[in-house]
């Protein structure tokens, strides 16, 4: 028997799983093969890292330590949905539901008063932002779009708002005082533990983090945003947009840079509301109502303060006075600092340059916007993409090109595995960063409130990333362009090191080339407006922020993308697109008992994780099942089975039935194993005679509220019962199971 992980995570992923599980169950089964399931959501991490707080019948295992180890094994096969990479509302929220389903779990301590509240607050923090990815992922990551869903996209294409070459809407970043700018960069020469120490300005030294271990070749930087340089540059933003007349909205990170960017959002927060912050900052901090925790936070806590009306009255003074501000949901009042999660640049980047480069403002209308990212890292590649809109127009998927990427990320690479390495600075002095002998490796003087970062990125990845860069040109036939920066240090040295490697490989026929952002964005910009594809070879950020980008300018949505993680132990993980986990659907679902969800990234990635068992394990059935389901999400695509937006169409649940079907009918038309197909053959007849009886049952399920017992935490019963509405469906599916 052979094995895949199928992660349950959060959200619309979750719910969809409640559906598709079942039937993958069924199929595997009479292919030797045993889907196994972590519990790696939000909540269930939860559960695990206060499991000892809990009786015997509710604690849980730690699935995703469990996951973690079994990355460093050739036999890992993980399916891996997209999951909730928490920010503290997020965090306390699930908290709550937990709590109130009969969790006895502490609360979190936001001003921990003793060592016992310390490690509740340390164990708890541990499971925000992106706690997920950077243990599963040992291995660098090859994003493409499949052939067929760009095909699909081609002749089907999706809607695109038109540019006016006069728009108002541009990009602003710092010009100094930002991670970019303060960027150091060293390799480090031996095995050996760093230590990050404080120095104020009396000498007195306080230990940040100590004794990190570090390996010879490893590439270690430090860098820091400094407040005063963020808050001036922030308060010109503010001028500059209520001068210009167009949105302000600030484009951050805060799941994933879960200790830096809700800091930076907290300075944007108390840059619009100036005033109200001179006058009330204390009387909130004293009640924990934190800028970092956004407008929405704030406001709901207001109640509780005994001068919160006259404290409500000035942030509405000052949001009337202010530049118009971009909604997340005009209906709602819902603004751009309200949720520090709700605003995510990945994502809403490429939704604005999609919707004409507007946002929403308070008026339900879209406008004209200014998109103001901090850090200019990689704040050029987003203005790059919107003057070329104002200059060329919106982009065509009918005929652009392709942009897949090979992305740095094994071993917690770069800015996504800094957490454990970034500190508010607490004194003026220096931040020093030593060798275990107290040699100095770096040094950055620092202020009050300035935010340092310390960034690893090891040799292995590094090499193992320039080699996958060149299987993919090669497979591909594509142009490959390392993304690198001559003006950032860490990018200099990582030039170093890709062409010490690529010198190694055999790269005789193939175009690869070296690029600043800006540059390889206009590169790709280019060729993808003549219809030609190019790969993206970049840091784990960059990787993070174009398989948003690109795809969704191409097919509508990043969530179709294949994602692959080829583990550097020889095993797979095998992500289910970008999309994130669309906390929009869930409420559809609970109010219209319709899910919107498109599973078509858990197809394409449950087809290449039986290639591999079918590669590593000697499992021919497993082939024909990877096969046959490429063919049925074709047959998907090109019937229009896909989730519809309206209710009163197919919904997720609609396109798994679809996708059974036609699974079945696959497997037993095939010809290299007549033994299965004659198993299937009778299911495949079953399903196409209840085709109709089975879409009837579920769109008559549509259309009324229901309740899943939880929204972080569902009801496994309620939630099965939700998600399996067809009695027809079900029962094919059980009999299936037994074979």
């Amino acid at each position: 028997m052979t094995h895949i992980i199928y992660t349950h995570t959060d959200e619309a992923p979750m719910l969809a799983t409640a559906s598709l599980l079942p039937i993958v169950n069924a199929f595997a089964s009479n292919a030797d093969i045993e889907v196994d399931v972590r519990d790696i959501s939000l909540a269930g991490r939860i559960i695990a890292a206060m499991s000892d707080y809990l009786p015997e019948e509710q604690r849980a295992v730690d699935a995703l330590a469990e996951l973690g180890e079994l990355t460093h094994h050739p036999e890992a096969n993980i399916i891996k949905l997209p999951n909730i990479s928490a920010s503290l509302p997020q965090l306390l929220a699930a908290i709550k539901e937990l709590q109130d389903q009969g969790y006895k779990l502490p609360n979190y301590p936001s001003s921990p008063q003793n060592t016992q509240e310390e490690n509740i607050r340390a164990r708890y923090d541990a499971v925000k932002g992106s706690a997920v990815n950077p243990v599963l992922r040992e291995g660098n990551s090859d994003r493409r779009a499949p052939q067929a869903v760009k095909n699909y996209a081609k002749s089907h294409p999706h809607s695109m708002g038109e540019w006016d070459p006069t728009s108002k809407t541009s990009v602003a970043t710092m010009r100094y005082g930002d991670f970019k700018s303060n960027e150091q960069s060293v390799v480090i020469k031996a095995n050996d533990s760093i230590s990050f120490i404080h120095v104020d300005d009396s000498g007195k030294e306080s230990v940040l983090r100590a004794d990190v271990p570090v390996l010879a070749g490893e590439v270690v930087d430090s860098t820091k945003m400094e407040a005063r340089a963020l808050d001036a540059f922030l308060a010109e933003q503010l001028r500059f947009a209520k001068k210009q007349g167009v949105l302000f909205s600030a484009h951050l990170k805060a799941t994933m840079m879960k200790v830096s960017d809700p800091v930076i959002f907290g300075h944007v927060v108390r840059a619009f509301f100036p005033e109200t912050f001179a006058r009330y900052g204390e009387d909130l901090e004293a009640a924990g109502l934190l800028p970092s925790n956004g407008l929405g936070s704030i406001f709901a806590g207001l109640e509780d303060v005994p001068n919160g009306s006259k404290i409500k009255d000035s942030f509405e003074t000052e949001l009337k006075a202010g530049p118009a501000l971009a909604m997340v949901n005009s209906n709602r009042g819902i603004t751009n600092l309200h949720v520090p999660s709700d605003v995510i640049i990945d994502a809403s980047m490429p939704a604005m340059i999609r919707n004409s480069g507007k946002m929403w403002g308070s008026d339900g209308e879209p406008a004209d916007t200014l998109a103001v990212i901090p850090d200019s890292t990689y704040a050029g590649v987003y203005d790059v993409v919107v003057e070329d809109c104002k200059k060329n127009g919106a982009f065509d998927p009918a005929t652009m090109g392709t942009v897949p990427n090979v992305g740095l990320m094994a071993q917690k690479a770069e800015e996504y595995g800094s957490h454990d390495k970034t500190f508010i600075i607490e004194s003026d002095g220096v931040v020093e960063v030593r060798l275990s002998d107290g040699s100095v490796l770096m040094t950055q003087n620092v202020k009050v409130g300035d935010i340092f970062r310390g960034c690893q990125a090891k040799d292995a990845p590094i090499h193992d990333w320039v080699q996958l860069a060149v299987r993919r040109a090669r497979i591909s036939g594509m142009p490959a362009v390392f993304w690198l920066d001559p003006e950032r240090a860490h990018d200099r040295v990582l030039r170093d090191k890709v062409e010490t490697y690529l010198a190694e490989e055999d790269t005789n026929g193939l175009d690869i080339r070296i690029m600043s952002p800006i540059e390889a964005t206009q590169f790709s910009v280019d060729r993808i407006r003549k219809g030609e594809d190019t790969i993206s070879v970049t840091g784990n950020v960059l990787r993070d922020y174009l398989t948003d980008l690109f795809p969704i300018m191409e097919l509508g949505t990043s969530a179709k993308m294949l994602s692959v993680v080829p583990l550097m132990a020889g095993g797979g993980l095998f992500e289910t697109g970008a999309g994130g986990s669309a906390p929009k659907h869930v409420q559809q679902l609970v109010e219209q008992n319709y899910l919107r969800w498109d599973s078509l990234g858990e197809f394409l990635a449950l087809a290449e994780s039986l290639r591999q068992l079918a590669r590593c394990n000697s499992n021919p059935r497993a082939q024909i099942l990877a096969d046959a389901l490429d063919k049925a999400t074709e047959r998907i695509l090109n019937e229009n089975k896909s989730p519809s937006r309206k209710i009163g169409g197919l919904d997720n649940r609609g396109s798994h039935a679809w996708i059974a079907i036609w699974w079945a009918d696959e497997i037993s038309k095939q010809n290299e194993d007549a033994e299965l197909a004659a198993i299937f053959a009778p299911f495949a007849g079953r399903f196409a005679s209840a085709a109709d009886d089975i879409e009837r049952e579920l769109i008559e399920a549509q259309g009324k509220a229901v309740d899943i017992g939880g929204y972080y935490h569902p009801d496994p019963e309620k939630l099965s019962e939700v998600m399996r509405p067809s009695t027809t469906l079900n029962a094919i599916i059980a009999d299936l199971q037994q074979g």
